[in-house]
């Protein structure tokens, strides 16, 4: 997430201060990712030194106030332009948590997903719940937020593909380790099952005459006919 891009975007429609600009990040996001006042005001001063905002006078309640500049406005549009880079994805907690989980002593991966499935799904419904109470406030709305509440509506609907696809790959998981353990299973199986005849007879299968070619196999008695 990119605060600082955040942050622009905000200023773009006016002079903002930094708890203002708080409320309307987390209102056009549903405080989905919240903020604190510090952190706004950390990254405005780094905009501020890259000089991409500048501080333009107080209102009347004696807040600074903050402006965009162009070479912030290029910033914001190139970030708008720009794909989200996919190249180095971010660190996923869960998918790291499995990978760590396989092999490790006391630790069974089943109850680690099944656990982790029953979490996304009560997640899942929770997403959907509000979804259908931002369609509800933006059909009943009548001016002034329906920016926020599209805006909402779309990070609602993100975190709802999101679960969705997790609990697929969760699924995914789980068969591809049942999977795995039947043919782990097998393998150890196929070596008891090649001796067992050397282990019966205490003689080599190498020793034993083909029914092919031996004395006593359907050709030799052929020959004997």
């Amino acid at each position: 997430m990119s605060i600082r891009h955040g942050l622009l975007a905000l200023l773009e429609h006016g002079p903002r201060y930094g708890s203002q600009l708080r409320t309307e990040f987390e209102a056009r996001t549903g405080a989905t990712w919240p903020l604190n006042v510090g952190q706004v005001y950390t990254t405005l001063n780094r905009l501020e030194r890259d000089g991409m905002v500048a501080q333009d006078g107080e209102d009347e309640a004696g807040h600074a106030l903050y402006v965009i500049t162009d070479a912030g406005r290029r910033e914001l549009m190139s970030w708008f332009e720009a794909p989200v880079d996919r190249t180095s994805p971010p660190r996923d907690e869960l998918s790291i948590k499995l990978a760590m989980a396989i092999g490790a002593p006391g630790v069974d991966i089943r109850e680690v997903i099944q656990a982790q499935r029953h979490h996304t799904v009560k997640a899942m419904q929770d997403y959907t719940r509000l979804k259908a109470q931002a369609l509800a406030a933006l059909e009943g709305r009548g001016s002034g937020r329906e920016r926020d509440d599209v805006a909402w509506l779309l990070v609602l609907e993100q975190l709802i593909f999101q679960t969705e696809a997790e609990a697929r790959w969760l699924d995914h998981c789980e068969s591809r380790l049942i999977r795995l353990s039947a043919t782990a299973e097998r393998r150890a199986q196929a070596p008891a099952q090649a001796t067992a005849p050397v282990q019966a007879t205490g003689r080599s299968e190498a020793s034993t005459p083909s029914r092919a070619t031996g004395p006593t196999g359907p050709i030799g008695r052929a020959r004997r006919g």
